[in-house]
């Protein structure tokens, strides 16, 4: 499947007919521990992947080139899959636009660097929605990408994410190689990162209504209005995706994974109170920022690909709340140390 959007073409010289993957061969997952990394680690073990190879941050620093090069050499995957990525919601972006485009570039290209010198067939780079224009119009194709100036809070990380793309789009032209990439709406699910300070919205309100319950709080204050629509996938689901477009997708424009639906913070907020059995007040601080209005991709491609979440909104954050609070103590970002706001960590 190829060339399915209208719009401006990418140029591209690959021809690759996508097939099953090898499920012997070493599949290279980098970010396993993460939210995504662990999901897709997951999903590819159900599907029978017998050499999935995985490295921690302590035994892999994917931002020093020299050992990432000596690591692909000596395990020389053949699939990759890039998940790894310094993340965060709107307050730690905000905070540190440096890190979060110096790190990203650097995890990105010395990742990529060495598997394009150890000749990997199939990669998969793992962006995100901020790449695209902050006023883009709504269901947000694939093409809008560049069309408009980016969502100023979060403009350093998108814009790594967007050389991401332009590399593994470069490399396809200039080597051959059957790289692809996806860029997931927002995503939730079992081990996310539930810091108060660093985290994505959707955590952070699952972690502030499950407090007000458990310390017998009667108010809980959300930042800014409410009013922006966002997009919300299930790590597995994206997992399901991935491997999906590995086996039926080639081609060089990166495809959206979404759900096609949208919902307010206010509406999310609501149904997370509900769901964790909050029964206070909920209140807004307008002084904090929203970001961007609306955020809601366009699936037509994915779908066209052949492919459709099966997670709906409620079944998944049901699932997400009931691990969140079986596993609080040792959940990411449980302590908040993790960003501690005066060394910028």
């Amino acid at each position: 499947m190829t060339g399915v959007l209208d719009g401006p073409r990418v140029a591209d010289d690959v021809h690759f007919e996508p097939r099953r993957l090898d499920r012997t061969s070493p599949i290279y997952v980098a970010g396993h521990g993460g939210l995504v990394g662990s999901a897709i680690v997951r999903h590819l073990d159900r599907e029978g992947f017998s050499n999935i190879v995985c490295r921690s941050h302590r035994q892999l620093d994917l931002t020093h080139r020299d050992s990432v090069f000596a690591f692909f050499k000596r395990i020389e995957p053949r699939y990759v899959i890039l998940a790894a990525a310094k993340v965060g919601g709107i307050v730690a972006n905000n905070l540190y636009p440096t890190e979060f485009l110096s790190t990203n570039l650097q995890i990105q290209t010395n990742v990529l660097d060495a598997a394009l010198t150890c000749d990997v067939e199939r990669l998969l780079f793992l962006g995100s929605s901020c790449i695209y224009p902050r006023n883009a119009p709504q269901p947000i194709e694939e093409y809008e990408l560049l069309n408009g100036y980016l969502e100023p809070t979060n403009d350093a990380y998108a814009i790594a994410k967007i050389a991401g793309i332009i590399q593994v789009q470069s490399v396809r032209r200039q080597y051959g190689k059957a790289w692809i990439c996806a860029m997931p709406t927002n995503l939730y699910g079992p081990g996310d990162n539930f810091s108060l300070r660093g985290s994505h919205v959707l955590p952070a309100l699952i972690r502030r209504y499950d407090d007000a319950v458990r310390l017998g709080r009667s108010v809980v204050t959300n930042w800014g209005t409410g009013n922006p629509r966002r997009e919300f996938l299930h790590s597995d689901d994206l997992a399901d995706a991935c491997l999906y477009l590995l086996e039926h997708y080639d081609g060089p424009q990166h495809v959206n994974i979404g759900t096609g639906t949208d919902v307010s913070i206010r509406e999310l907020a609501g149904l997370i109170a509900t769901l964790t059995g909050f029964a206070g007040d909920t209140r807004w601080d307008e002084s904090q920022p929203d970001g961007v209005p609306q955020k809601l991709l366009s699936i037509r491609k994915l779908s066209q690909a052949g492919w459709t979440a099966s997670i709906d909104l409620e079944q998944g954050l049901r699932s997400t709340i009931d691990w969140y609070r079986y596993h609080r103590a040792a959940a990411r970002g449980a302590d908040d140390r993790q960003w501690d706001l005066s060394r910028g960590r």
